[in-house]
């Protein structure tokens, strides 16, 4: 059997991430060396679950820059770099797609598709893709296209309320997703087995599966618990200060797999 290793790609915060893109909530400070200091514990934990961390540096110029999920969809045998909802954060994908062209044959999704990696949830061969304000029906009929010669199959989302699809449901683990379903359409998730987020908690969907745990926002202790009771071992990390800017826990970060002895290696 071929070992694997999970790499995640991250990028540091930009000293701008006060000036960031907002659609739901209104503006507030934003203490910038809390941010970095709650993003480095992200990684160290990402670290510590035996993730090799692949950081590019900030971008003073975009203010986002940190929120790389939306950069790109990563599969097994490529990564589609995005084309950005919001114009303003186009010039993120560059510094994205080069540290993915290590480990992936890259393909670039034209205008005018408008799409966010935040929007698109991979479960297989099934790619589930929320239309928001930040992702269009050319998005996602462009995504299509681009994901189809590698076997997978594209399942628009009707959502509401909230930033991205990732905002309202995300992977807690194999064929089970928690989900706010007063944000997102419950048909898609059907096929699977779907935890609830706690009354007082709508914020709580969005979790990352990495290196065997469910890594989860601080703060939404009651969906953590709800989470424990199926099983999982839950890490919680503080990312107050990326909340106020739309940010989650799965937004920071893109995760994939490579094989030890790779050139990626």
């Amino acid at each position: 059997m071929t070992r694997t290793r999970d790499i995640a790609i991250t990028r540091g915060v930009s000293p701008g991430i006060a000036r960031c893109e907002l659609t739901y909530l209104a503006r507030e400070p934003i203490d910038y060396e809390r941010a970095v200091e709650q993003h480095a514990a992200y990684e160290r934990l990402l670290e510590e679950l035996g993730l090799r961390v692949d950081r590019i540096e900030a971008d003073a110029a975009l203010p986002d820059c940190c929120f790389v999920e939306d950069a790109a969809i990563v599969l097994d045998d490529v990564a589609v770099i995005t084309r950005m909802g919001a114009p303003s954060r186009r010039g993120e994908t560059a510094a994205v797609a080069s540290a993915l062209e290590r480990h992936r044959p890259l393909v670039r999704l034209p205008e005018p598709a408008r799409i966010d990696g935040g929007d698109v949830l991979v479960l297989g061969r099934r790619i589930f893709v929320g239309l928001s304000n930040r992702t269009d029906t050319a998005g996602i009929s462009a995504l299509a296209a681009a994901v189809r010669p590698h076997g997978c199959a594209v399942v628009p989302v009707r959502m509401h309320d909230c930033l991205h699809l990732k905002t309202a449901v995300t992977a807690a683990g194999p064929r089970l997703l928690l989900v706010n379903p007063a944000w997102v359409d419950p048909e898609p998730w059907r096929d699977f087995d779907t935890i609830e987020v706690a009354p007082g908690e709508p914020g709580a969907a969005n979790v990352l599966e990495a290196g065997g745990v469910v890594i989860a926002a601080a703060g939404f202790p009651r969906t953590a618990d709800r989470l424990r009771a199926r099983g999982l071992d839950v890490r919680t990390v503080d990312v107050s200060e990326f909340q106020k800017a739309e940010g989650g826990v799965t937004c920071k970060s893109l995760l994939l797999r490579v094989a030890p002895g790779s050139a990626a290696e």
